[in-house]
């Protein structure tokens, strides 16, 4: 059956043609281009005096002009500070666009905790830290209060209550409450990142939109049954290239994404276009997803040159037919007609806004994510991480004590947290010499083609002009070499830094598994062409996966 599919592989490589170089659907009915611009409200900001609130008030006002001229819809989301704030009620009630959208900015503050009849901890009335300002800090009954009186208050306001929820992260009690009681229809999450502000979300579906599962709203579901069938959307739109590399070594990282105080990102012109072009305009699977906008507290006179470059340019996008502008909402509901479970999708990005010859490819399924990366001809696998809807998270029973938060998934290869400056992690082509030493092979012009199934086709050349193919499938990634040649020993190796070395999560590898453990929840990667090859202790490497007839294959749906 395996071998099946091998060849099944190779008649749609020949059939799409080798040279459809980044070859995309424009056509946004086929694979959609959705575009949310979601405005998020705070009453007051406790981190700047100068920053007062009819400064927070005038910046939601000239957000809401913007958008109006240039015909948009907007998704405005409410703290419940400023959504019991009447200025703010009339505000929108009289100005925003009829196809604009009214909802829930999920943080918490202290009117909404007092309503509630719990007492508020925080040092200010809205505190950011994760064991206030956010429902992980509080009991599970304690959540079902907060989310009870912020949707009557809405009901109370609007007649109705509010279809979209967003949050830098919410639990998934409060997601499927939200769900059961409310019939919410999407929600949005913070972009994956390593301690900013506090908060790590680390190795989900990245940028797209997905079920997670009933206990873990990080953690994309496999299953009906185990799904919050409420869509999550990631939010601020990463750099697909920068961001998962910035900060090696240090706690945190810094911010290459859209929004548009960042001046060398969202506000830089240049950015922008080159982050738009990939979006918009490159292979993809499904959709392709970007969440523009920024919260108030950044004020106008900051957001207001990225904002002013990127309105226009979504707006030109639009009236050309390559995207779809919004609401949070509609993309829900469209999300939830066209997909019972989470969708296979892709990020394809083949030019680089510094031009050092970076490309990179981002795959998400169901089952697991992985990131491609190309320097030149160099290349490695910088990330692979699994799902599994199983595995609970720590916030979905408990409460937090800590001003942080930590939500990940299952580590197969972290080109991030298993790196240092000079020791970069990752999954690497090699050619193993006769001596046994690993030489790293070449794998020149990679040509992507999406095809109509969920699955992203990868080819390239390497070493003597030999072809290099990848297949990233819902479950599985192939890899085989074309023509065969019974002299080359090829491979793929995994190096870490060496000081992470005893911290890795794999606990045994045998040929066909590898099995793994996360804080306390085992998993485990198969191979079922091919196999895993353990070091010898003068060997540098974590494991090899050696091909079978130059094809191997990785499994991720397999559970132990």
């Amino acid at each position: 059956m395996r071998n099946n599919k091998n060849i099944v592989f190779l008649v749609i490589i020949i059939l799409l043609g080798y040279s459809c170089q980044s070859t995309p659907k424009n056509d946004p009915k086929e694979a959609p281009r959705i575009v949310n611009i979601i405005n998020f409200i705070r009453q007051l900001e406790p981190r700047d005096p100068l920053i007062t609130e009819d400064i927070l008030y005038e910046t939601v006002y000239q957000q809401i002009l913007l958008l109006r001229k240039h015909s948009l819809p907007g998704t405005f989301l409410l703290q419940y500070d400023a959504l019991i704030n009447p200025r703010y009620q009339t505000l929108l009630r009289n100005e925003i666009s009829p196809d604009s959208e009214i909802g829930a900015w999920w943080e918490i503050t202290q009117p909404h905790v007092e309503a509630a009849g719990i007492q508020w901890r925080g040092r200010y009335p809205w505190d950011w830290h994760a064991n206030v300002g956010f429902t992980t800090g509080y009991t599970p009954k304690e959540r079902e209060k907060l989310v009870d009186v912020y949707m009557e208050k809405y009901k109370s306001i609007f007649g109705k209550y509010p279809s979209s929820v967003g949050s830098w992260f919410i639990d998934a009690h409060t997601l499927g409450y939200m769900y059961d009681k409310y019939k919410i229809e999407a929600s949005c999450t913070c972009k994956d990142q390593i301690g900013t502000d506090g908060y790590t979300l680390w190795g989900g579906y990245w940028n797209q939109g997905y079920y997670p599962s009933k206990i873990n709203a990080y953690m994309p579901a496999q299953t009906e049954e185990g799904q919050i069938p409420v869509p999550v959307f990631r939010m601020l739109g990463s750099d697909p290239i920068y961001q998962y590399d910035m900060g090696l070594e240090t706690s945190w990282q810094g911010v290459a994404s859209l929004e548009p105080v960042y001046p060398e990102s969202g506000g830089n012109r240049e950015w922008v276009e080159y982050f738009f072009k990939n979006m918009f305009k490159e292979p993809c699977l499904a959709f392709n997803y970007v969440q523009a906008g920024q919260e108030n507290s950044f004020t106008w006179e900051k957001m207001k040159t990225g904002l002013e470059i990127q309105i226009p340019l979504l707006d030109s996008l639009k009236r050309q037919g390559i995207i779809r502008v919004e609401t949070l909402g509609e993309s829900g509901r469209w999300f939830r007609k066209n997909f019972p479970l989470t969708p296979a999708t892709s990020v394809t990005v083949t030019t680089d806004v510094k031009d050092e010859g970076h490309q990179t490819v981002w795959y998400n399924s169901r089952f697991y994510r992985a990131n491609l990366f190309w320097k030149k001809e160099a290349f490695r696998i910088r990330d692979i991480h699994l799902f599994d809807e199983r595995m609970e998270s720590n916030y979905y029973r408990n409460v937090t004590t800590s001003n942080q938060c930590t939500f990940t998934t299952l580590p197969f290869v972290d080109g991030f947290l298993w790196s240092t400056a000079n020791e970069i992690a990752g999954l690497r082509l090699i050619k193993i010499e006769a001596n046994g030493a690993s030489v790293e092979l070449p794998f020149n012009n990679p040509k992507i083609i999406e095809t109509e199934n969920g699955v992203l086709l990868i080819e390239g050349q390497t070493e003597n002009n030999k072809t290099i193919r990848i297949s990233l499938s819902e479950d599985e990634i192939q890899m085989t070499l074309n023509p065969q040649d019974g002299m080359l020993s090829w491979a793929l190796e995994l190096r870490t830094a060496s000081k992470v070395v005893g911290q890795l999560p794999f606990k045994d590898i045998s040929p066909q598994t590898i099995s793994a453990n996360m804080n306390g929840f085992n998993y485990k990667i198969t191979c079922p062409i091919g196999s895993f090859i353990k070091p010898d202790t003068l060997s540098t490497f974590i494991f090899q996966i050696k091909p079978l007839n130059h094809s191997l294959t990785l499994n991720f749906r397999e559970r132990p």
